[in-house]
C-alpha cells in the first residue's frame, strides 16, 4: 500500500525567505521516503534591517506579509498537510519580530515560531544526513546563514557537539562580526574538532550550493580546500557588478558569497579539513524531517 502526503517547511532567514514542500512517501515494509516536489525562495534580507536599526522596516514588513500570503496560497494548492514556519537569527533580534508575526498570522493564518541559535542548530542536525556520509568517519557540519552559522560535530553517525555563532554574511557585510567572535569560534572548533585524526566538512546554505554548481562536481564528490581558495580569490577579483555580469551570479547572491566563503574557508582550516562536501541540504529539510517524526510542533492546513 502506498501513501503519498505532502508537508511543507517555510525557513524565514537573514538574507531570503523559503518555502519547500516535500512528498512524504510511506509503503508498507520500506523505509519512508522524502522528496523534493517544490522550492520558492524570496530574497527579502531582513538582516539588512535587524542588525543596523534592530527593527524590520515598514516595506519589508509588508513583502514578509505579501510572501507568507504568497506561500499559504501555494500550499493550498499543493494539497499541503501540515506545514511550520520557522524563523531565525533576524526576527528573533528584532525589536518588532513579534508583532510582525502577529501581522502574518492575522493576514494569512500562519503561524510563525521564532526558534533560537541551538534550537536551528538541533533541527538542522535531525536531517538524514546517512546517505551523504560515512558513518566511520567525522565531519564537521557548518550552516552558513545571513545572521548566524550553525555548526554540528558528527562521529561515526552521531551528532557530538552543536552551537550557534552569531557569524553569518549579512553581519559580515555591514561589518558587524566582531574580532572576538572569530576567536571564539575558532576555538570551539579546535576543541570539539581538533583531537580527531581526520575530519571533512559538510556545507550547507545556498552560497556552498552555488559554488558546488559552478565546480560542474559530480554529486557526492567533494570540493577540495584549494578548489575553494582559488574561487575565493577569483570571485574578490571582480567588482560586485561584474560577479553579476560575468560570473552571471544573481544579485544578492553576489555579494553574500564572499563573507559566505570566508566563514567554510575557515571552518576547514580550524578543524583541518581538505575536503568540503555539499549535499544541498538544510534547515527547512530538518523541518520537514522534524514534522514527520514529531520532535516539533506542526500546524495542519
Amino acid at each position: 500500500m502506498l501513501s503519498i502526503q505532502k508537508y511543507a517547511a517555510i525557513d524565514i532567514g537573514s538574507n531570503a525567505v523559503r518555502l519547500l514542500i516535500s512528498n512524504i512517501i510511506e509503503e508498507e515494509g520500506k523505509p519512508v521516503m522524502f522528496k523534493k516536489n517544490s522550492l520558492v525562495r524570496v530574497p527579502i534580507r531582513l538582516g539588512s534591517d535587524v542588525f543596523i536599526s534592530k527593527t524590520i522596516s515598514e516595506e519589508n514588513t509588508q513583502r514578509i506579509l505579501d510572501t507568507m500570503l504568497a506561500f499559504r496560497l501555494l500550499m493550498k494548492s499543493h494539497k499541503v498537510v501540515k506545514y511550520k514556519a520557522c524563523a531565525t537569527s533576524a526576527m528573533r533580534e528584532a525589536l518588532n519580530g513579534r508583532d510582525v508575526v502577529k501581522m502574518v498570522l492575522k493576514n494569512s493564518k500562519i503561524q510563525i515560531d521564532i526558534i533560537d541559535g541551538e534550537e536551528e542548530a538541533a533541527i538542522i542536525a535531525a536531517t538524514d544526513l546517512h546517505k551523504y556520509i560515512d558513518d566511520s568517519k567525522t565531519y564537521l557540519y557548518v550552516d552558513v546563514g545571513g545572521g548566524s552559522t550553525e555548526f554540528t560535530v558528527i562521529h561515526e553517525g552521531t551528532a557530538v557537539a552543536s552551537k550557534s555563532f552569531k557569524i553569518g554574511t549579512v553581519r559580515l557585510l555591514n561589518d558587524m562580526v566582531r574580532k572576538e567572535a572569530w576567536i571564539e569560534l575558532e576555538m570551539w572548533i579546535k576543541e570539539k574538532a581538533g583531537h580527531f585524526d581526520k575530519i571533512e566538512v559538510i556545507g550547507s546554505g545556498g552560497n556552498i550550493n552555488k559554488i558546488f554548481k559552478v565546480s560542474g562536481k559530480a554529486m557526492g564528490k567533494p570540493l577540495t580546500y584549494f578548489y575553494l581558495t582559488s574561487y575565493y580569490n577569483t570571485l574578490q577579483s571582480y567588482s560586485y557588478e561584474e560577479r553579476i555580469t560575468v560570473l552571471d551570479l544573481n544579485q544578492d547572491r553576489a555579494d553574500v558569497i564572499i563573507p559566505a566563503m570566508r566563514i567554510y574557508l575557515s571552518a576547514m582550516k580550524w578543524s583541518g579539513a581538505k575536503h568540503i562536501y555539499v549535499p544541498k541540504i538544510g534547515l527547512a529539510d530538518g523541518i520537514i524531517k522534524s514534522i514527520y517524526y514529531d520532535t516539533v510542533s506542526s500546524n495542519t492546513q
